[in-house]
């Protein structure tokens, strides 16, 4: 199996990653591999996003793509958090101190 022995980031590195790590600020711009890699993860997040959208279409993840758009917090708003949304995001954070996430589809 292959192992590498660094990775090169784009601008932040990875916490749980035990692996030797360069953060490199406009990293998509500097390095082909890193461009490679970011137009890779905004492929995948889309596709994600899009199968999100089929399990809970109230929050409309196939428009906003999970950014935190106008429309986004509104429907947070309106519905709560799902299972999908990331606990750390700070509108998040805020509202699910004060109600359960919405576990229906």
């Amino acid at each position: 199996t292959f192992k590498p022995d660094c990775l090169l980031i784009d601008a932040v590195t990875l916490p749980d990653v035990h692996l030797v790590q360069r953060a490199i600020v406009k990293g998509d711009s500097l390095s082909r591999s890193i461009a490679a890699a970011s137009v890779v993860a905004k492929v995948t997040r889309d596709r994600v996003m899009g199968e999100l959208h089929d399990r809970y279409p109230q929050y409309n993840f196939r428009a906003h793509k999970g950014y935190g758009t106008a429309e986004h917090l509104r429907l947070l708003d309106r519905f709560g958090p799902c299972d999908a949304h990331r606990k750390c995001f700070r509108p998040i954070a805020d509202m699910t101190s004060q109600r359960p996430a919405s576990t229906t589809g």
